[in-house]
């Protein structure tokens, strides 16, 4: 399938036709495909990958605020974690069809790239900015909100759970080509039948949570779920900058 096919196609398919083709191009772009074709006009993914994802934080976060008021803060966590999650996000990709679309190198085609859930989630998340850039707020909430609206109407918020937060940090880590954490215990406290542990979580070198609890497990646990917190908000936050510097460039 040509590229112009593809991006008519999806455009179809999403419900939005691009102003500017270059920013659903870009979406499209893998980074195995823009290396081998370099001569040509194929820049990545990755940084609207990276703007995407903050921009489906907010987005979803402002939703589950709005839609589910009676949540606290830690079930407000548990669900946005699980709609962002790399599984979920390549749900929505394969929902547009847009393993069909995505430009892979000829190494990631042979490996079947086009069924990886972490190309596929990154794809979504490059597709969100790209819509974002070229049509503004609205436009991507017009995308977006349906298809968290479905994926929220399956669940039943009383049978719904997320305890492993080492996991969703794990894998939030991995999609965005990031080491993985280390956890270690800092300081232990009580007597041995009522200990308390103080376990810390790093990046690197980097600092990024410390949490207490009765078990190791639950510490480290504990800890995850305040890093991915941080992480959320800061992107939050830095977003309005983050558009800004992207402008700039183009």
């Amino acid at each position: 399938m040509n590229i112009a096919r593809r991006i008519k196609g999806l455009e179809k398919k999403i419900g939005y036709s691009f102003l500017d083709k270059k920013h659903l191009l870009t979406a499209l772009t893998h980074s195995s495909y823009a290396y081998e074709n370099q001569n040509d006009y194929h820049q990545n993914n990755e940084v609207y990958e990276f703007l995407g994802d903050a921009i489906i934080g907010f987005i979803l976060a402002d939703y589950l605020v709005a839609n589910y008021p009676n949540l606290d803060e830690g079930d407000l966590s548990k669900f946005k974690a699980a709609a962002a999650s790399t599984n979920t996000l390549a749900s929505f990709a394969r929902s547009i069809s847009l393993d069909k679309k995505i430009l892979l190198g000829k190494g990631e085609m042979k490996s079947k790239g086009y069924q990886k859930k972490s190309i596929l989630a990154g794809a979504f998340e490059a597709l969100v900015a790209a819509i974002y850039l070229d049509g503004g707020f609205e436009a991507t909430q017009n995308f977006l909100l349906p298809l968290l609206e479905k994926f929220f109407h399956k669940i039943k918020v009383n049978d719904f759970k997320l305890e492993n937060y080492k996991s969703a940090l794990q894998e939030y880590l991995q999609r965005h080509h990031l080491p993985s954490p280390s956890y270690k215990i800092i300081e232990t406290r009580g007597p041995e039948h009522k200990k308390l542990f103080l376990v810390e979580v790093k990046l690197g070198a980097n600092f990024l949570a410390k949490a207490k609890g009765h078990a190791k497990k639950e510490a480290e646990q504990k800890a995850a779920h305040k890093a991915l917190k941080k992480i959320w908000d800061k992107k939050i936050k830095s977003l309005s900058d983050d558009v800004f510097l992207m402008k700039r460039k183009e």
